[in-house]
């Protein structure tokens, strides 16, 4: 499978608009993308985050997330670089237009599931309980008897099916289109469904994890030209993307600022592990999550500023990492919290059984990992997915 890295923040001010070389965006333009990218940021951390807390309080083993150890964290940015570089490779050898064409069905798939579940619950508050909700399977197997596995083991309801419906409505969109306001719409439900489903077992862990992915954004942004390349080159919803000349061409625009969905959906785990971390002290604030989402706020603001003043594309993990750790931390020591903060097990409040993530099958912030794991652990207990590791 083919799969991405948090992308850096990037801008297009260094690509030519239709082949001319000229700039189609006002400041004010310029100012209203930014804007928006920090807006669309900050949504599916904040309601992932929520989310994370009702889904690590799962009553059932099977629907709990996916818990991510400190090895895994460590190997992370290992794994991300030999992928990256991988898929640069790709894209250097072989016609980019197939490439785009395959990744772009495999990420509709991917895609309709991962928005169908970010709207289920609010599917389920609008349709009106008269509403027959009937029970579907689809089920697919391999072998017989005793033999027999389940490759693919999908329960859904009616609601679930209305939710498919009108995600695969988005997906067509996406499809045929490829436009900008389908593929944020995707890159929105893999984000917040990142940020929900995989969880840190403590702050040790998201210490290191954010540690050598800071290391790894830089090197590979300031040292070669291969993240920014596989960036642009790469046609599927992993990054958010808004228009700078929107204001000039309308909803035909295509001067576009970007922003990975790594730099949102790896601080947002942290992030949302602080506020799991806050719900544990039973004091009935949210210091350490509000404290690091400000962080981040400040952070991927720094970033926009650094890249608008340099024009050059810049790892947003150079500013998020620093500010989303370092703000908790001087918090905790202010308030002679920091040993409790560090001793703290998110696993301890799940059953004893919880499914841990002990591979990566992805790199970091991929939507293949996030809406993948989603397949596999999903929180709602209405539906379940179970995919046989013998068919990947």
């Amino acid at each position: 499978m083919a799969e991405l890295e948090p992308a850096a923040l990037l801008n297009d001010t260094e690509a030519a608009v239709n082949g001319t070389g000229k700039l189609g965006s006002s400041p004010e333009g310029a100012a209203l993308a930014y804007g928006s990218l920090l807006t669309m940021a900050l949504l599916p951390i904040f309601f992932g985050a929520m989310r994370s807390v009702s889904c690590a309080r799962g009553k059932n083993s099977s629907d709990m997330p996916e818990t991510i150890t400190s090895r895994d964290a460590a190997r992370f940015p290992i794994i991300a670089s030999c992928t990256l570089f991988g898929l640069y490779i790709f894209f250097k050898i072989f016609s980019q237009e197939y490439i785009n064409l395959l990744l772009s069905m495999y990420f509709f798939v991917l895609g309709v599931l991962a928005l169908a579940h970010t709207i289920s619950p609010a599917m389920n508050r609008i349709l009106p309980a008269t509403i027959p909700n009937k029970q579907y399977q689809l089920l697919f197997t391999q072998g017989s008897g005793e033999s027999k596995e389940d490759i693919l083991n999908y329960e859904f309801d009616t609601r679930d099916l209305v939710c498919l419906v009108l995600s695969s409505v988005v997906g067509v969109w996406y499809i045929l289109k490829k436009h900008w306001i389908a593929n944020n719409l995707f890159g929105l439900a893999f984000a917040l469904n990142g940020v929900e489903l995989l969880h840190l077992n403590n702050v040790s862990t998201g210490c290191i994890l954010l540690g050598g992915l800071f290391i790894y954004d830089i090197f590979w942004v300031f040292g070669t030209n291969v993240m920014v390349t596989v960036a642009k080159s790469f046609e599927a919803p992993i990054k958010l993307v808004f228009p700078q000349d929107l204001l000039e061409r309308g909803l035909q625009a295509n001067n576009f600022a970007m922003l990975g969905l790594g730099d949102i959906v790896i601080p947002g785990i942290f992030i949302a592990l602080l506020l799991r971390f806050d719900i544990s002290l039973k004091k009935n604030s949210h210091t350490y999550f509000y404290t690091s989402f400000v962080a981040y706020v400040f952070g991927l603001a720094l970033t926009i500023f650094v890249m608008h003043t340099f024009k050059h594309a810049q790892p947003a993990l150079l500013y998020l990492v620093p500010a989303c750790i370092g703000f908790p931390l001087i918090v905790a020591l202010l308030k002679g919290e920091l040993t409790e903060m560090f001793s703290y097990e998110s696993t301890a409040e799940l059953l004893p059984h919880t499914p841990r993530l002990s591979h990566f099958p992805a790199v970091s912030g991929s939507p293949a990992s996030l809406a993948e794991s989603m397949q596999q652990k999903t929180c709602s207990p209405r539906r379940r997915r179970h995919l046989n590791p013998s068919s990947m």
